[in-house]
């Protein structure tokens, strides 16, 4: 059987291509330069005074909330501590954002319920109009219509503004409108009251919040009547998921809302993005086996009535909508979002609710915080990783001669693609570079200057036992690939166990380390070893140059064999 011919000119190509791609989503992002952490560019301290007196089991368990939205990745290098018995404290690396504030406060207790009433009520009409108002002004970070997405079907929601989709298992947005007018309800979706009562998490039965909102009772028409929409900036209403609840949205709509039929702990994931056939960013969410059959009862059980299905967040509604089919996928929060506010509320949903709450008011301050090390810290840390990569090299082209020109290139290139990735991540993933992970990107060179020696000197075992170059290059790379992939599955191992079980800037640590690594082995793979193939074709080489580190008396041998086929 023929063995394949190397083509390393191939291999160099589509290296140099990747590379250059990289370098290029890195301009389209347009920063070139890393984040810096907390230690050396400095940032926001949030300080947050719980209200009442929490438990030390529920502060701890805010504690590791907040710092999975801060932090949820463990290369922002973000800080949460607790203070006192009632105080957490949150630091974030980078310029001051007035909203991370409400991102980190945010209790997150998220909802659904049916709307029995919209702006007026009164217990002869009490459902709400079918007539589809205008969609709710976006603004902030939380604030954006419902749609609902068939996420396993054929069909996807595009939710309008002004009117519902035409197609099944979909919805519009509906909320916000100049003037609601009121409808008998369909008979289609006016069950029997069922004897459910709310189950441990408070939610009820898709029957009984139908029942309510088809007659809700004369206490709570009246409660609704008389309710004024907090100012801006108010402490939003008490949200008792097993209780009716009357609130407002945003803009100042009022609504009169059935028990809570699905909790926020029935979302089984969150996330963000742009969906497909949009260009807006988005909130999906999805439910777990009981929140997902109680969305696609209720969808389907107002499905053309004109009732809406309501999204509450912290008491609040975020999002009203109608429904034209039985849905039995996930839901889609959009409109207004940016890619932050989409990313900070799917963020907020994913890890769950905070179990205290803070006064916004009075509980919450934040200040700007300068760098914990001097400048000249950053200088040192820069200064002692050049000096250590020249030494490297010298002593590469000192005792490799030739071969040291390899070294060289290989590291200038590996560290070119470290830079990309750094940058990258900064922008995709909020990766800051503080002094621990300067330290992991120092540490790698060495990584990397053992994998050059282990394959230069297989290939000069392979020399000394009589083969030319180019058979020596390959057998040489045959025993030194496994040698350096367990070396750097090591490395690799060591950095994924600090990242799971360090915190704080031992995980900046360990990621700077693994990912330095990784990189080694791509460069190693894709850079070295066709560099040296490629060489293996000059005389300079494969003839044992005095220059070249392969001569003979280099080698300790008598002669250089020369001729073979790799």
């Amino acid at each position: 059987m023929a063995r394949r011919t190397a083509r390393p000119g191939r291999t160099l190509t589509v290296f140099f291509l990747v590379l250059a791609i990289a370098y290029g989503l890195v301009a389209l992002g347009g920063k070139w330069k890393p984040e810096l952490g907390l230690d050396l560019q400095g940032g926001t301290r949030i300080m947050m005074i719980a209200n009442g007196h929490p438990s030390s089991e529920a502060m701890s368990e805010a504690r590791g909330i907040i710092d999975q939205r801060v932090n949820g990745s463990g290369v922002t290098a973000a800080k949460v501590t607790t203070q006192s018995s009632n105080q957490i404290v949150v630091e974030i690396p980078g310029d001051s954002r007035d909203d991370l504030v409400n991102e980190v406060s945010q209790t997150a207790q998220l909802r659904f319920r049916l709307v029995a009433c919209q702006q007026t009520c009164s217990s002869s009409t009490s459902a709400t109009s079918p007539v589809i108002p205008q969609s709710v002004p976006s603004g902030g970070a939380q604030r954006a219509p419902l749609g609902f997405d068939l996420k396993k079907g054929k069909h996807k929601a595009k939710p309008s503004a002004t009117a519902s989709a035409t197609t099944d298992a979909t919805a519009a947005p509906a909320s916000t409108p100049s003037a609601a007018a009121s409808q008998t309800p369909s008979a289609a979706v006016s069950p029997a009251p069922s004897s459910g009562t709310p189950d441990q998490k408070g939610d009820v039965s898709v029957q009984d919040a139908l029942a309510f909102i088809n007659n809700p009772p004369a206490a709570w028409t009246t409660k609704f009547d008389s309710y004024t929409c907090p100012t801006k900036g108010a402490s939003n209403v008490a949200d008792k998921p097993g209780e009716p609840l009357v609130t407002c949205d945003k803009s100042g709509t009022k609504y009169l809302l059935s028990p809570a039929i699905i909790e926020g702990t029935q979302v089984s994931d969150a996330s963000s993005g742009i969906p497909q056939g949009s260009v807006a960013y988005a909130v999906m969410l999805d439910f777990h086996s009981a929140g997902r059959k109680a969305f696609a009862d209720a969808t389907g059980a107002i499905a053309g009535t004109g009732q809406l299905f309501a999204i509450v967040l912290d008491g609040q509604v975020i999002s009203a909508a109608t429904a034209e089919g039985r849905i039995s996928g996930g839901a889609q929060i959009s409109g207004g979002f940016t890619q932050a506010s989409a990313a900070a509320l799917a963020n907020n949903l994913k890890y769950g609710a905070l179990p205290v709450s803070f006064d916004k008011k009075n509980g919450i301050s934040h200040t700007t915080v300068g760098p914990s090390l001097a400048g000249n810290q950053l200088s040192a840390g820069l200064w002692a990783g050049a000096i250590g990569l020249l030494l490297v090299m010298l002593y590469c082209l000192l005792y490799y001669r030739g071969l040291g020109i390899v070294v060289i290139g290989s590291l200038i290139i590996a560290g070119a693609s470290t830079y990309a990735m750094v940058l990258l991540l900064s922008k995709t993933a909020g990766f800051t570079l503080d002094l621990p992970g300067i330290a992991g990107l120092i540490v790698a060179v060495g990584i990397t200057a053992d994998s050059f020696i282990v394959y230069f000197e297989r290939i000069r075992d392979e020399m000394r036992d009589g083969k030319s170059m180019r058979v020596a290059v390959e057998a040489g790379w045959v025993r030194a690939r496994s040698t350096c992939l367990a070396a750097d599955g090591v490395s690799i191992l060591a950095a994924l166990i600090l990242y799971i079980f360090g915190a704080g800037d031992v995980r900046g640590f360990a990621f700077a380390l693994g990912l330095s690594t990784i990189i080694d082995l791509v460069v190693f793979f894709f850079f070295t070893h066709p560099m040296i193939q490629w060489m293996s074709h000059y005389k300079f080489y494969n003839r044992g140059h005095r220059l070249s580190g392969l001569d003979a008396e280099a080698l300790g041998v008598d002669r250089i064999t020369v001729g073979g086929r790799a």
